[in-house]
Order: structure tokens, then sequence, then C-alpha cells
């Protein structure tokens, strides 16, 4: 499984707590590990017998800010996401699909209840409208490099979100785009769409990516391209942090989201997220949110033992 691509915690997250060495000896229980790996990562079981590694969704995923074409990597992605997306599907009470909102939309609806669209509504909503989001804590490689993805089974839509950080601005706006994917019908076609994290030598030409952009600016905005301006051309983060949360209540912009508008502008990233810091009250990882709403929310009994400890392996990260 290592040479085909699959990583040492993906695998360590995959394995049964059944197991012992003493069981290797015995031709039927390596049999039956074999087949509890290959529900959990998404693998072929009956080539896995003869020791070779099959990918289920191999060749069904489409793939974002791809720089570099390693086909095991691509599958072993493609399979471990679309296995993650299908348990955590079985586990979210059944809907009637909701596929083809628009962001304003979505935003008039969030913002009849809240002030701002925000990283909170934004979970609130999806998992309101039959989407479940979870925050991947075990990538299938031992180098991390997936920002997102989008999940499709039988019409049904999961988010899991890989990247993380300290502040909710960020990972909001990374939910925001992979809701754009689904409401403008990206996965047609396809199991999954896999955003991997931006490479310098990627250039942005993909008009997939460009719309589940323009989406996220207006659901979070109200705007595809937010007019943000400043009356100085330079002030440090407490000034900038001071600033948007002064002006957020008047543009109607979350003001850490506010904040990384400007910087998009005005190229100024680092003062921009320096002033996260001065505009949210703690640094706390935003994965513990999103997984902490996740828990409450999956009906964990729709799950068998294993493939619901499987799931709390990826959400909480196998230990090292």
């Amino acid at each position: 499984m290592r040479k085909a691509g699959l990583g040492d915690r993906a695998i360590r997250a995959a394995w049964p707590a059944w197991w012992s060495d003493d069981m290797a000896a015995s031709p039927s229980s390596r049999a039956e590990l074999r087949f509890a790996l290959a529900r959990k990562l998404g693998l072929s079981p009956k080539p896995l017998l003869g020791e070779r590694v099959e990918f289920i969704w191999k060749d069904k995923a489409r793939f974002k800010h791809l720089s570099v074409h390693d086909f095991n990597q691509q599958d072993a992605m493609t399979s471990f996401g679309v296995s993650v997306g299908r348990l955590i599907l079985n586990a979210t009470m059944e809907t009637h699909p909701v596929n083809s909102i628009s962001a304003t939309s979505l935003r008039q609806a969030v913002l009849s209840n809240a002030n701002y669209v925000d990283l909170q509504t934004l979970l609130a909503t999806c998992w309101a409208i039959g989407i479940p989001v979870i925050h991947l804590r075990v990538f299938p490689l031992d180098t991390k490099s997936m920002h997102a993805m989008v999940v499709e089974d039988r019409g049904r839509h999961a988010i899991l979100l890989g990247r993380d950080a300290n502040y909710p601005a960020p990972v909001a706006f990374t939910l925001a785009h992979e809701l754009g994917h689904i409401m403008l019908g990206h996965l047609e076609g396809a199991s999954a769409i896999v955003d991997l994290e931006e490479s310098t030598e990627f250039e942005d030409g993909d008009p997939q990516e460009q719309e589940a952009d323009e989406f996220a600016l207006t659901l979070l905005t109200s705007t595809p391209s937010p007019d943000i301006r400043t009356n100085i051309s330079q002030f440090g983060a407490r000034a900038l942090a001071k600033a948007v949360l002064e002006a957020a209540p008047r543009y109607g912009i979350e003001p850490g989201t506010l904040a990384l508008c400007l910087a998009y502008r005005e190229k100024m990233w680092p003062t921009a997220i320096a002033s996260l810091r001065h505009i949210y009250s703690e640094s706390k990882p935003v994965w513990n949110e999103v997984n902490s709403i996740a828990n409450q929310q999956l009906d964990w009994g729709q799950l068998n033992e294993e493939s619901a400890e499987y799931l709390h392996n990826v959400m909480l990260g196998s230990d090292d």
C-alpha cells in the first residue's frame, strides 16, 4: 500500500483495532484484514489479496492546481476521499438534494438570521441543506497537499477540508469555494473535485476555479469582485484590524474576510494575516470547531463500529 502512494498515517487510521500480531499466521485473519483496509481506503479487495493495490475510484476525480502528474498519488487521494465522503454521507440524514442555489440567494438566507456570512453560518448552512463538512486530520499521502475536496455520491455531496488555520476567515473562503463547485454543477461526470494546495508553478486559468472563487466572494461579500478601498497607503496589522472592525458593519462583511479582501486588492498579505490576531479574540485551530460541529451532526449509529472508529481516527488524527 505504501508503494501505491498511501501514507503511513492513513494506513494506521484504517488499521482495525481488533488486529493483533498473533493473527498474522492465520490466512483467514489476514484476508479479513485486507478486506477491512480495502473498504476504508477505497481499494479493490481481490487484487489486495494477491499483494497488489488497485484503487476503486481511479480516474474519477478532477484535480485543481495540479503541477505534478503522479497518477498513483492522484488515485490514492481520490479513493481515500471518496471512501471518507461516502462514510459521512451514510451518517448524515438524507434530504432532498439542494445543488443549484445561487450565491446571492444563499447569502440572503444567511443574513436573515446573522450579521455576516462567516465560517459558523456557512457550516450551519451546509449541514442544513444536507451537505456534511469535516476537516481531515489524516491525509492519504505522507505529504499533505490537499486543500479541500468535494465528493459526490448518488446526487448528494460532502466537503472534506484539508486546509487548517488558527483563524476562521481563510477556512471560510475555502468552504465557500467548495460549496461553489457543488452549486455550479462542476462535479458532473466526476466522483470528486480535489483542490490541491496552490503551487507557485500553477497559472490560474481554470474557468471552474474562477467561477468557484466568484461564487465564494459573492456569498461572503455580495459581489464577485469586492471594491474595498482605504484612504491610507500603508498601515500596520493593528491599524488594519481596527479599521476592518469599524468598517465591517457598513460593508456587511465579516471583519477577517474584509481584511483578506483588502489584502488581495492591495497585495498586502503579510499585514492582513498578522491583523487576524487582533481581529479575533483568540487563536485556535479551526479544524477543532469544524469537527466538533460534525461530531454533533453525524448520526454515528448509522455506521458499524469499525467504520465509526475509522472516521473518528480521520477526524481526530491517529497517533504518530
